[in-house]
C-alpha cells in the first residue's frame, strides 16, 4: 500500500514514541485514550524527516512567505529543518529566525536571531503542536515590535481538533478568530483515527474510545 506524506507522518509518530494510545490524563484534567509528547523527538535523523513533513504541508497549502520563524524553544529547531528541507527537496531557499527569551543589550542587539524582519515581510510560524494558542499570543507582540510583518500562516504536527475549556471552539479556530491567522496541520486527530481504521498503524482496541473522546469534546 503507497502510504501518503500524512499517513507516512501518522506511522513516523508511532514508531517514535511520540503517539501513543492508551489512557492518560492531560493538563486540562480530560482523560484522553491518546498522548502526543513531541519531547521524544531527539535525534539527527528524527529532525530531518520533522523539517520534510513540514516543507510537504506548506508546498500542499501552497503557503508563500519569504521568512520561517520558530518561537523559542521547540520551534526554533522545527523552523531551521523546515528551512533546510525546503531547500534540498523543493528548490526554495527560505530565511529563518527565531526570538530570544530576552532583548540582547550588546553587539548587534535584538530579539531576534537569524533574518531580521523588514516592514512588509511575509512570514510562516512554524511550532510543534497548539493547544491553547499560548505560544502564537506570545509571538505576535515581539514580531510587530521587530517589523510589520504579514503571517501568512502557522504550520503546526499535529490539530488536535479539541474544543477549549472556556469556549466551543479549538485553539486553532480560536486563533483565526481572534488574530485571522491560519493553522495548517500535517495531520489532524480525524486523519489518526482514520489511519486506525484502514491499518496504517494498530491500535484498534482503542479506536472506539478515541471516537467517544471526539463525540465528546471534538470539533470539525
Amino acid at each position: 500500500m503507497s502510504l501518503t506524506y500524512k499517513q507516512q507522518f501518522i506511522k513516523f509518530m508511532v514508531e517514535n514514541g511520540v503517539l501513543k494510545f492508551g489512557e492518560f490524563t492531560l493538563k486540562s484534567g480530560r482523560k484522553a485514550p491518546y498522548f502526543i509528547n513531541t519531547g521524544n523527538y531527539k535525534s539527527g535523523a528524527q529532525l530531518a524527516k520533522l523539517g520534510e513533513y513540514y516543507a510537504r504541508c506548506i508546498e500542499e497549502n501552497g503557503l508563500k512567505a519569504e521568512t520561517l520563524v520558530g518561537p523559542a524553544y521547540k520551534g526554533i529547531p522545527l523552523a531551521v529543518a523546515t528551512a533546510v528541507s525546503l531547500a534540498e527537496k523543493f528548490g526554495k531557499d527560505l530565511n529563518y529566525c527565531f526570538d530570544r527569551k530576552e532583548v540582547k543589550d550588546h553587539g548587534e542587539g535584538g530579539l531576534f536571531v537569524g533574518k531580521q524582519l523588514c516592514d512588509g515581510e511575509k512570514v510562516i510560524i512554524i511550532e510543534d503542536v497548539m493547544t491553547s494558542g499560548k505560544a502564537l499570543r506570545e509571538t505576535l507582540p515581539k514580531l510587530n515590535a521587530a517589523a510589520k510583518v504579514e503571517v501568512a500562516g502557522m504550520v503546526i504536527s499535529v490539530d488536535r481538533m479539541e474544543r477549549g475549556l472556556e469556549s466551543g471552539l479549538s485553539a486553532v479556530q480560536e486563533v483565526y478568530k481572534e488574530f485571522g491567522i491560519k493553522v495548517y496541520s500535517i495531520v489532524t486527530m480525524a486523519d489518526i483515527i482514520e489511519a486506525i481504521e484502514t491499518g496504517v498503524i494498530e491500535g484498534k482496541e482503542y479506536l472506539e474510545k478515541m471516537k467517544e473522546y471526539r463525540k465528546t469534546y471534538g470539533v470539525d
